[in-house]
């Protein structure tokens, strides 16, 4: 994990990535996961740094399990 942000009973989990793929990207959600369960989390970000000229930047919720995780795009 990148960054945690610890606050009166409270933690958020962020995961940091520069885009290499769809695959990679999966491998990236795999290790937040995995994290994720570590820790007792249910929610997690994940923020990609894509520099292709045909990205869609945005936040998107993407559900994996019974986890919720939200990937930004920049």
């Amino acid at each position: 994990m990148d960054v945690v942000i610890h606050t009166p009973g409270k933690r958020y989990m962020i995961e940091l990535k520069i885009w290499h793929g769809a695959s990679r990207n999966q491998d990236g959600e795999r290790q937040i996961i995995g994290y994720m369960e570590r820790f007792g989390l249910t929610v997690g970000y994940m923020l990609s740094f894509n520099f292709s000229k045909n990205k869609k930047p945005g936040v998107y919720p993407v559900r994996i399990g019974e986890k919720l995780l939200y990937e930004g795009i920049v």
